[in-house]
Order: C-alpha cells, then sequence, then structure tokens
C-alpha cells in the first residue's frame, strides 16, 4: 500500500516537474535565451504601435505575463478592463519555477525566493525573473487605482523582495498582506467575478416582451383614464380608495369598469398588477396629467414658432380666494388661422400690475416664448372694479341667504300669473307665461349681470312676497328676517326701481358688444364697427333718453305700488339722515345728473379709454387692409401710413420703401384672383394667402397682416378659463395645488391639442 501511494506521489511530482520545466523553458525562450536585439525591439514596436493605432483594443491572447513588466489595470481603458481581468484570471498567476532563484544579502547568509512559497499562497503569488522580487495577482488585477495606501503598491507595482521578513513567524510579510483590507476585498471582487451565477444581469429578470407589454398596457389604462377624466372636469381621488369602499374615486371606478370590459385589461390591472408598478397612486395620476399638459403647451410652442403674438391677461379668486391670472396667447399659424390658446395659470400674491407682470414675464420665459415677438397685450380689469355697479349687484342677490329660496318664487310666480290670467291682462298659449326663478350675476360673465336685472324686473313682485314671508317667519333667524326687511325697503324704492331700469337700458345697449367680444375669435374690423355703434347708441341715449326712461319708470312703480317723489320738490335722502347739501337741488336734478348722466359718462368714458383714439386709429388704418369697394383696392397709403406710425421696429427702411411697391402689385393680382377679390375680413385675406400660395410672394403685407391679427380684440378665452377653474376648483375641491389646477385647465380647455396626443408616445417615453 505504501509502495503504491509513494509511486503515485513521485509520478505526480514527475509531472509537476515536468510542466513547471515546461513553463520555464517557455519563459527562457521568450526572456533569458538570447535573441537579436534587432527582432526584440521589432516586437515591442509592433505592439506599441497596434495599441496607439486603436486604443480600445486589447490582444487578450498576448498579454504580457512578467508581473514587472506587464501594463497596469489602471492604465487600461475602462470599457476593456473587465475583458482584461477575466483573460488574466483565466491564465492565472504568473509563478515559475528557475534552477536557481536570485539571491539578496551578504555572501555568508544569502536568502533567495523559494518555489515552496508557491504551493503555501497559489492563488495570488507571483515572482517576477526581472526585478527578481515577488508580486500579487489578486491585487494586480483589482487595482483600479495608482496608489491606494501606504506600503499597498509594494505587491502591485515596485514588487516585493525582503525575504528576510518571510520566514518571521507571525510578522511574515506575506501573512500580513493577505490579511490587510484590500487584499482581502479583491479576493472577493476575483470569486464575485469568476462566479458568474451571481452577476446582477442573471439575477435581474430581464422581462420579455409580453411583461413589457403588459406594463404598457397597464400604463395607457392610466393613462387614458386620467385624460378622460379631466376633459369631463371630474375630480380623480376620492374620499375612500380602499378596496372595500363602496366608492373609491371617479379614477378607480373607471379602471374597473374598463376592465369589467376587456379581460386583457382585467389581467394586468389594480390586484392583478404588481404591487410596486398599479400607476394608480395620486401622485402617478399627477405625473401623468402634468405629461399631458406640458405636452400640450409644447404644442402651442410649436404653433406659435417664429410668429408675433399677443399676451392676454386676465385675474380672479378661486374657491380659496387665491388670486389666479390666466395667460392666454393670440396668434396665427403657419396655415394662417387665428389660434388663442390657453396658456397657464399663475397663482399671485396680489394683483398689482407689477406682480402680474413679473409672473406673466416669467411664465413665458419658462416656455420658450421670445418676449420680443409681442405685439399686443389685452387685459381685462372688470373683476377689479370696485363701485356702485358692484353694489347693486351685491343689492340684488350677491351672497344673499334668501335668494335661494326658488321654491317660494316659482310659486308666488305661478299665483301671480294665474291672477293676470283671469284679469284678461295677458294671454295663454303654448310656450306663454314660463314660471322662472331670479338669476345669479356671475363673476366672470357680464352679460350675466344683464341677465340678473332682467329676471329681478319680472319677478319683482314675486321676490317681494317672498322677502316679506321671510319677514314674518318667525322661525327664521333674527339675522335673516333684518337682512330681508332691508332688502324689501330697498325693492319699495323709487331709488333702487330707478336704477335697476337705468341699469337694464345700459346693458342692454352694450350687450351685443358684450356677446360679440365673448367670442372666442372675433374679426378686428368687426369689434371696431360695434365699438363705434355702441358708442353712438349709448350717446344718443344720453342726450334724448332721459324722458322715456323716466316714463317707463313711473309706469312700473304705479304698477308696483311704488312711492313717486315730486321731481320738482327739493331732494332729501330718503335712506340715510338727511345730510348738508339736501335741499340744494331737486329730484329731477338729482336724478338726471347725480346718477343718468353720470352713469352713461362713465360707460362712455370705459369705452373710451379701453378703445382709446389710438387704437381706433390703428384699427382704422387696418380696416383698409379689406376695402369694402368694388373692386376692391387696398389703400396703400394708409397701410404705409399704419406701419410707419405703429410698427417702426419691424420694418426696416428698405422694407417700407419695397412695402408700397408689393401693395401696388397686389392690387392688380387680387383684381384678377376670385380668391383674393372675395375677402370681406383681414382673416380672410390672410387664408386667401395660404391658400394661393402667395404668402412668400407678398411676404411684407403678410407681415403687416400678422401684426394686425395678432391684436386682441375680446379676453373670451381667458374668461373661459375661470369659468372652467370654477368647475374644478368648487367648494369640495377647494385645496387643490396650482400646478394641479393649472395642469387640469391646460388639458380641459385645449382638449382638442390633448385629445392628438398619442398615448403610446407617453408610454414608451
Amino acid at each position: 500500500m505504501k509502495t503504491t501511494d509513494s509511486f503515485f506521489k513521485r509520478k505526480n511530482d514527475d509531472e509537476e516537474t515536468h510542466n513547471d520545466n515546461q513553463q520555464s523553458k517557455r519563459y527562457k525562450a521568450s526572456t533569458s535565451e538570447p535573441q537579436p536585439q534587432e527582432h526584440e525591439n521589432q516586437q515591442e514596436n509592433d505592439i506599441d504601435e497596434a495599441t496607439q493605432s486603436n486604443p480600445n483594443e486589447v490582444d487578450l491572447k498576448h498579454l504580457e505575463r512578467d508581473p514587472a513588466k506587464r501594463k497596469q489595470m489602471w492604465e487600461y481603458p475602462v470599457n476593456l478592463r473587465e475583458q482584461v481581468r477575466r483573460a488574466y484570471m483565466t491564465l492565472g498567476p504568473f509563478q515559475i519555477r528557475l534552477q536557481e532563484y536570485h539571491a539578496k544579502g551578504s555572501k555568508k547568509h544569502p536568502r533567495r525566493f523559494q518555489y515552496s512559497w508557491f504551493n503555501i499562497f497559489p492563488n495570488w503569488l507571483e515572482y517576477s525573473p526581472t526585478t527578481h522580487a515577488s508580486y500579487c495577482f489578486i491585487c494586480y488585477i483589482f487595482n483600479d487605482k495608482p496608489s491606494v495606501c501606504h506600503g499597498y503598491d509594494a505587491f502591485t507595482v515596485k514588487g516585493f523582495d525582503n525575504w528576510k521578513k518571510v520566514n518571521d513567524g507571525k510578522n511574515c510579510a506575506f501573512l500580513k498582506h493577505i490579511g490587510c483590507s484590500q487584499h482581502r476585498n479583491a479576493v472577493t471582487f476575483a470569486e464575485n467575478l469568476m462566479n458568474q451565477a451571481t452577476h446582477i444581469e442573471n439575477i435581474i429578470v430581464k422581462q420579455n416582451e409580453a411583461q413589457i407589454l403588459k406594463n404598457r398596457l397597464r400604463l395607457k389604462a392610466s393613462i387614458d383614464t386620467v385624460r378622460w377624466l379631466t376633459f369631463q372636469a371630474c375630480a380623480l381621488r376620492g374620499h375612500d380608495e380602499s378596496p372595500n369602499s363602496k366608492n373609491r374615486g371617479n379614477f378607480l371606478q373607471l379602471i374597473n369598469l374598463l376592465a369589467s370590459y376587456n379581460d386583457e385589461v382585467a389581467n394586468v390591472i389594480l390586484e392583478n398588477a404588481p404591487y410596486n408598478s398599479k400607476y394608480t397612486s395620486g401622485d402617478i395620476q399627477k405625473e401623468i396629467l402634468s405629461i399631458i399638459a406640458n405636452k400640450v403647451r409644447k404644442h402651442i410652442r410649436s404653433e406659435v414658432g417664429d410668429s408675433y403674438f399677443c399676451v392676454m391677461v386676465d385675474e380672479s379668486r378661486d374657491e380659496s380666494k387665491k388670486e389666479q391670472m390666466a395667460i392666454v396667447l393670440r396668434f396665427f399659424d403657419a396655415e394662417g388661422i387665428i389660434r388663442e390658446r390657453f396658456l397657464d395659470l399663475v397663482h399671485v400674491r396680489d394683483t398689482l400690475s407689477l406682480t402680474l407682470k413679473t409672473n406673466m414675464w416669467r411664465q413665458l420665459l419658462h416656455y420658450q416664448f421670445d418676449v420680443s415677438k409681442i405685439r399686443g397685450q389685452g387685459y381685462d380689469g372688470a373683476s377689479n372694479m370696485r363701485g356702485e355697479w358692484n353694489g347693486l349687484q351685491a343689492l340684488v342677490l350677491k351672497d344673499c341667504p334668501y335668494a335661494k329660496r326658488h321654491d317660494e318664487l316659482q310659486k308666488a310666480k305661478a299665483t301671480e300669473i294665474e291672477h293676470l290670467l283671469e284679469l284678461g291682462e295677458i294671454e295663454s298659449g303654448k310656450g306663454l307665461n314660463q314660471i322662472g326663478t331670479l338669476r345669479r350675476a356671475g363673476d366672470t360673465r357680464w352679460g350675466s349681470h344683464f341677465r340678473s336685472v332682467c329676471s329681478l324686473l319680472n319677478m319683482f313682485d314675486c321676490t317681494r312676497v317672498v322677502l316679506q314671508g321671510i319677514i314674518d317667519d318667525v322661525s327664521a333667524t333674527y339675522s335673516q328676517r333684518g337682512d330681508a326687511d332691508a332688502a324689501y325697503c330697498y325693492l319699495k324704492s323709487f331709488e333702487f326701481v330707478f336704477i335697476l331700469h337705468l341699469m337694464k337700458e345700459l346693458m342692454g345697449k352694450t350687450d351685443i358688444l358684450s356677446q360679440a367680444l365673448q367670442k372666442k375669435s372675433q374679426d378686428i374690423l368687426n369689434a371696431m364697427e360695434l365699438v363705434s355703434a355702441t358708442k353712438e347708441s349709448l350717446n344718443d341715449f344720453r342726450n334724448n333718453g332721459w324722458d322715456s326712461l323716466l316714463e317707463q319708470v313711473k309706469i312700473f312703480c304705479e304698477k308696483h305700488q311704488v312711492d313717486v317723489p315730486d321731481m320738482q320738490a327739493p331732494y332729501t335722502c330718503t335712506r340715510y339722515r338727511p345730510r348738508k347739501n339736501d335741499n340744494q337741488f331737486t329730484f329731477a336734478h338729482f336724478y338726471r345728473v347725480y346718477l343718468f348722466t353720470s352713469t352713461l359718462d362713465k360707460q362712455l368714458h370705459e369705452l373710451n379709454s379701453r378703445f382709446n383714439d389710438q387704437a381706433m386709429e390703428l384699427l382704422s388704418l387696418s380696416s383698409t387692409l379689406v376695402s369694402k369697394e368694388h373692386p376692391k383696392v387696398i389703400n396703400i397709403d394708409q397701410i404705409c401710413l399704419l406701419v410707419e406710425k405703429y410698427y417702426p421696429e419691424d420694418f426696416t427702411e428698405q422694407e417700407r420703401i419695397q412695402l408700397r411697391y408689393q401693395l401696388d402689385i397686389f392690387n392688380i393680382d387680387m383684381t384678377k384672383n376670385p380668391r383674393l377679390s372675395r375677402v370681406s375680413t383681414i382673416v380672410d385675406l390672410c387664408k386667401g394667402l395660404v391658400e394661393t400660395q402667395k404668402r412668400e410672394t407678398y411676404y411684407l403685407l403678410d407681415r403687416v397682416v400678422q401684426l394686425i391679427l395678432t391684436l386682441p380684440v375680446s379676453t373670451a378665452t381667458t374668461e373661459r378659463g375661470f369659468s372652467a377653474m370654477k368647475i374644478f376648483k368648487n367648494r369640495i375641491r377647494n385645496k387643490m395645488s396650482d400646478d394641479f389646477l393649472a395642469n387640469n385647465l391646460v388639458v380641459y380647455i385645449e382638449r382638442e391639442i390633448a385629445e392628438n396626443i398619442d398615448t403610446k408616445s407617453n408610454v414608451t417615453a
């Protein structure tokens, strides 16, 4: 048995010795044996040239084995180090066996490297016959920095040859090296490198195509749900969204409805979705809405392009009493179509002009609009107005607790109609004598004030009956009865009736202009004509309408038992205690001068300030672009005057000269082209230039048209923004954040853009 064991041991030793001799011979053949110097230099030059020609490639089959000669790991490109490490790990440490290792020390006590040390440290110890020093194979492979710590480079760069410290028991230099943290970390890195099963690409399960499609379908369902609910101005979240809730909110309920009609959707959403990717949380919903809103804004920015544009700004308070500023852009797109786009809603601290301008400028620059292209600004100060007209609104119905008693009003109105039918004062018939109720005046619609006044006049007696009922109702609170009594006294006064009729006439005459300016797209020439006609009508009413108005008020008072004062008697205030200036003029003078004339003068002044002489001149000059003569001819002098006076910075001196010649040629071309000769508005002229492909030919005329069309005529789009704001931010949803509210409004108002956004691009982005 011992003989057999010794035989195998001797055989293994012989094989090991043979392998070591072969390795030694191969190394000597490349390093120790004499070779022609010229051939060696040529080989090194070939390697250097190959490396320099393509530094991102390494010949892994001819890596340097000598630890003293090989390239340090940090000298390799970062993207190639992994390949170099694997190649060296496959080769293993360089453990050459020499007949005699280099001696160091005194002649009496020479010290040499011992081959047996390779058996003690087989995985990392190396020896270089060039420097006659030992190295650490593992530390070399994972040494990515020139210097890690003091003494660490002895086993990686310089080499270790102090053999006296090897056979020193516990102080052995090799043992101290393998005990340092850097070596232990390198060993761990080496084990992980060669253990393919633990690599991150094998640990992380790669999602197959089916799983990716499921994720996209799940996200698409959430995107479509958020978008649809926003289009319908519905709330996304619910009060209780737990699985046991009877109503989990619109978003989750609609998701469930979609799942009930589609098994493919049902298999990937809610409970069937992974815990960390359901795409149903409130933050995800807001993020989806924000992405859609920003895509809408980017689309608006692309529509504007390098064109001129107008900024229209208005402000209003939301449900939480925050001042909100709406920003709307007016421009015309590449197809020659006028666009008014709602860009954003911004919360402002106050309504000072400086604050509004600062916030407006910040938003425009944020969305990368060129503010130097602004050629018009539109502001509506109606919401900032304070005075007797708002006082009238407050007097009629604003914040009045009994204004909600619709049943009593309708019952009183029905009784009144029945009584009038019995007397024969009104006729019966289909569609006649409809029972209505009082209309509440809106905060953002001037036309609603006119309807409120008409409604109160129509239901005057019914309102007094209801107020008297509240006064006599013992179950009503003291405050309610006091308010009702005060309102009843106002309704009985001649002054209130007079103001009510005056407001009806005034708002009736301005209602056509108000309704026209509420249109989303209004032709500037038609607006100018309406403004002029409205001014003329108001001025005629001021000069000639007093007698007819007073007679109308007297007839109404007699019908409804309201006392009419003696108009020639000295005036005495009936609502307050007598004042010093009482009895200095008559009732007729007070009502005609202080109410009738003063009110109309204020209205005319407001129209003149909003449509001043400069603006009217600009509009008048612009109107010459669309001549009503036959054949149509553009007034060249007027257009050149328009450019010279109002747009000197947009045309060079040479372009102003050239414009005159373009207009001259265009006049001739227009008479021969049916598409251009039929235009009746500037908008039609703009479209005609695009459709006839003459936009580039008459580029200066086209620029004039752009500048005129960007002028704001109305603030209808901003008003629509506030109307939408009241839908979204109501009493129940009054804690919406500013960004969330703004994103809702952008998607809701500009739904034609949001509807065309490709959800696939959102899912795959």
